[in-house]
């Protein structure tokens, strides 16, 4: 919990970010020089995700030559203090690449604009046209778009099918519930000296991700969150079943208890036969798994007859400027970084799933490179069941998540109770709510 002192002064400086200076409306064009400040984390990481962003910056600058960007990097795990301590001394960003699990602090602290509040709607509703519903939800609170989405994904289970056919298993016939992968896992098991699964589910030291424990969640009718924001919902009876078959899988000796560097590692060099994590990993296992062994991807599994409910992860693009001139420049900048253009960029170089499906099978833009690529189907086909990645609210959402995560690991991995082990942690992790 934070010092009350600490709570005063954030409030204060939320009043400050959150004060309009200008009241003059956006205007429609960018008709003289203007310079803005972008945080991309993208941008610091290393190989083609940094090279391509670059390159979507340069053309659009090319394209709009009264606009200067002025791209910083920035780490996604730094992008919240990094923002909150660069507005407190004035000289903040005008957009921020924002993940998802940190919007709800942003929309409260940082002056984030609804794009409905600066955009009119002709121009807005043009822009979103092609676009997938499901994705654009996934930046709106409140009833308003505070960040469009960007960069995302959802969870794929990367398969090896030359270890099915080691194990009598039908490749073709990837395990589509959990039920099934516990079958799966026993058979190779059995059959093969390979590990049976892994997942950035939870794993070893909290090695996990968030978005993808709520995707198992939901997927058995659960949530982590109640919907009105209010409530934290982890221990109850669905999400503790969930949890219950993650156990069961590593009780039968299923499910390794490994950090998230170890399983991809162990997935690109042949060594695993079933890997559930972010279908953003598609390059570098295919890079790994070249020559070696034939690497499939298929949905997340569900429970039973209920279809898996995936959330995503990834980022959206958040305005946080009151200048009128600068919310222009920054809006042009958002349009082009979602363009169809970008998008076959993003989706083709950098590896997230587009937000514009109307792209998909159009050979001027993603066609072929989708048809060249069939591993991200199964990533195509979850967007149509795509729930939102659940941000928790107040100043100490970071602090909520990690009791539920650390939980979690003792509960799967920790021979704790589970269901005693949910409830005690939802209880601490509500004492810390808003």
């Amino acid at each position: 919990m934070l010092p009350r002192s600490a709570i005063v002064t954030l409030a204060l400086s939320t009043a400050l970010f959150a004060t309009p200076i200008w009241a003059q409306a956006m205007p429609a064009t960018v008709d003289q020089p203007v310079e803005i400040t972008y945080y991309n984390y993208n941008l610091a990481s290393t190989g083609i995700g940094a090279e391509a962003t670059s390159g979507m910056i340069e053309d659009f600058e090319a394209a709009n030559p009264n606009i200067t960007v002025n791209a910083v990097p920035v780490q996604s795990t730094e992008m919240v203090s990094r923002t909150q301590a660069d507005l407190a001394a004035g000289i903040g960003p005008d957009v921020t690449q924002t993940v998802f699990d940190d919007l709800a602090y942003t929309i409260d602290n940082f002056g984030a604009v609804a794009l409905e509040d600066i955009v009119p709607a002709e121009e807005l509703a043009a822009h979103f046209e092609g676009m997938s519903e499901n994705g654009l939800n996934l930046g709106r609170l409140n009833g308003k778009t505070y960040a469009l989405a960007y960069t995302f994904s959802t969870p794929v289970l990367f398969y090896n099918a030359d270890l099915f056919r080691a194990a009598g298993l039908d490749p073709d016939q990837p395990p589509s519930t959990w039920d099934a992968l516990r079958e799966a896992g026993l058979a190779i098991a059995e059959q093969t000296d390979a590990s049976p699964f892994e997942a950035a589910i939870v794993g070893a030291g909290s090695g996990g991700d968030d978005w993808v424990l709520q995707s198992v969640i939901l997927s058995n009718g659960g949530r982590t969150l109640s919907q009105d924001r209010t409530t934290l919902t982890f221990a109850e009876p669905e999400a503790v079943q969930a949890v219950q078959m993650m156990r069961d899988l590593h009780d039968a000796g299923v499910y390794g208890a490994t950090d998230l560097g170890s399983s991809m590692e162990s997935m690109a060099a042949g060594q695993l036969a079933m890997y559930l994590t972010s279908s953003v990993l598609q390059a570098y296992l295919i890079a790994g798994s070249d020559g070696k062994f034939e690497l499939r991807s298929a949905a997340m599994p569900g429970f039973g007859d209920r279809p898996a409910s995936p959330t995503n992860s990834g980022s959206g693009l958040v305005i946080h400027t009151a200048d009128p001139l600068k919310q222009r420049a920054a809006w042009e900048l958002m349009k082009f970084m979602t363009s169809r253009e970008a998008y076959t960029t993003i989706t083709s170089q950098i590896g997230y799933v587009p937000l514009r499906t109307d792209i998909v099978t159009d050979p001027a833009y993603l066609g072929d490179w989708v048809a060249d690529h069939p591993l991200v189907q199964p990533n195509l086909d979850q967007l149509e069941r795509l729930e939102p990645w659940v941000a928790y609210p107040g100043p100490n959402y970071r602090q909520i998540n990690s009791l539920m995560m650390d939980a979690m690991e003792m509960a799967v991995f920790g021979g704790a109770d589970v269901e005693a082990t949910l409830a005690q942690a939802q209880a601490n992790a509500q004492s810390l709510m808003p």
